[in-house]
């Protein structure tokens, strides 16, 4: 355990997702929480702490904050307050922050920045190219003959910058939509184009202090809007965690030849990690691969992580700040826990906002907890102010179990909105027998 007498008691949550209200939940479990703060939050963060109306991008306004209200640490969820530089400002007040500094965060928020530093420490990764040329892109997609491709934006987009064309017309449209005519705006003013793996793909997240890591149980994110991985890129539809196919001996083989690989890469870089590294991977053939880096925790990955683990998320996230994650002891629950995202119709195009949410108020079976994310509470009624609303989330003791009750409290509309869309195939694949 680590020394909690100086950092713990108030907590400030940046950002206003299901992964905040996760975080929130979790961390409202540990006997060294006594308040905690969401800024922005949301309606369902508003029932388990106080939301203050600060954007997650107001890096003075969340400073300031923090400063007045004597905030013992502060966790931050989303990747673009790290990108800015929150975490350094943050230090310099001699504040307690979780999270990678401006210069660690880049492994995530510039995407050719990793490519290249995955192909300098010798970490397995798909081929790739970087252009600042939408015509140099189109000409090496005309002569490319890696096969099927994967058009990056190089900045960050809110999860939405990555395309998978099926032909090389659509990929040279990509490019043409991300880099002349703005789609990302200058996140896709560079684009990466990597050749495209087969594969499985899971999510391997891990905390670190900056030298040390811990892994959590690994999770598979089901990217795509509509069942069968059809349809268009979203933040994530659902996840389930653990990962059946991921077992001990893979798991040490990805620790040993990515994880621990990138860790020291950035130490070497003078961008030590200490936060969350997020290792988005392709297992293939020829073994596990990264696909990219995020330096946050997932959504919706952690709301499946958080509810199977059992020790307290607090003293992790403490002595990752403190520099003493070595000695930490992170113990899970046994079986698994799948979330279905509640979207609201159209998302991630076009959608309405402001439908009354039915099902928040009522005590649901046990194993059971629904997560807000594009939520408001209003004189006591909830309402959707978002593309992905809600989150439920089951455990059970096998995955078949905890697909079998997530779905029992959609299907039969315990919870629900009016024009609500969600995946119906939710670690389905992974309960079919293997061939």
């Amino acid at each position: 355990m680590v020394n909690t007498t100086k950092i713990g008691k108030k907590i400030l949550i940046v950002g206003s997702g299901g992964r905040e209200h996760a975080l929130g939940w979790k961390l409202a479990q540990s006997p060294h929480v006594k308040k905690i703060y969401f800024t922005p939050g949301n309606g369902g963060t508003a029932e388990i702490g106080e939301n203050i109306d600060i954007t997650a991008d107001n890096i003075l306004g969340l400073l300031e904050f923090a400063k007045l209200n004597q905030i013992d640490l502060t966790v931050v969820g989303p990747e673009d307050p790290l990108s800015l530089g929150i975490v350094d400002e943050f230090q310099k007040a001699d504040l307690a922050i979780f999270g990678p500094s401006k210069a660690a965060a880049k492994l995530e928020s510039s995407k050719s920045w990793s490519s290249k530093f995955v192909e300098k420490y010798g970490i397995p990764a798909p081929r790739y190219k970087v252009f600042d040329s939408h015509q140099d892109a189109i000409k090496f997609v005309d002569s490319c003959n890696w096969g099927d491709l994967v058009i990056k934006a190089d900045g960050l987009a809110a999860g939405k910058g990555v395309v998978l064309p099926s032909t090389k017309d659509e990929a040279k449209q990509t490019i043409v939509e991300m880099m002349r005519e703005g789609k990302f705006k200058e996140a896709g003013r560079t684009v990466i184009i990597q050749e495209r793996l087969r594969g499985m793909e899971i999510s391997v997240i891990a905390i670190c202090d900056g030298k040390d890591i811990k892994v959590m149980l690994p999770a598979k994110d089901h990217k795509r809007v509509n069942d069968e991985d059809e349809g268009l890129n979203t933040g994530g539809m659902g996840a389930y965690a653990p990962v059946p196919l991921l077992n001990k001996t893979m798991l040490d083989k990805i620790k040993k030849e990515i994880l621990v690989p990138t860790v020291e890469g950035m130490i070497s870089e003078k961008r030590p990690l200490v936060g969350v590294l997020y290792a988005g991977l392709m297992l293939t053939s020829s073994g596990p691969k990264v696909l990219e880096y995020n330096v946050r925790f997932g959504d919706p990955e952690t709301q499946p992580q958080l509810v199977m683990l059992k020790s307290d998320l607090f003293e992790h996230l403490a002595a990752c700040v403190e520099g003493k994650l070595k000695d930490e002891k992170i113990t899970f629950f046994d079986g698994y826990a799948v979330t279905v995202v509640l979207a609201s119709g159209g998302y991630p195009g076009f959608y309405t906002m402001g439908q009354l949410l039915h099902g928040l108020d009522q005590e649901l079976p046990r194993d059971i907890v629904v997560f807000h994310a594009g939520t408001k509470l209003t004189q006591g009624q909830h309402f959707s102010v978002g593309g992905r609303v809600l989150s439920v989330t089951a455990r059970g003791e096998s995955l078949e179990k905890a697909v079998r009750q997530v779905y029992k409290v959609i299907d039969e509309g315990l919870v629900y909105f009016k024009s609500m869309h969600y995946r119906k195939d939710i670690a389905r694949k992974a309960l079919q027998p293997k061939k």
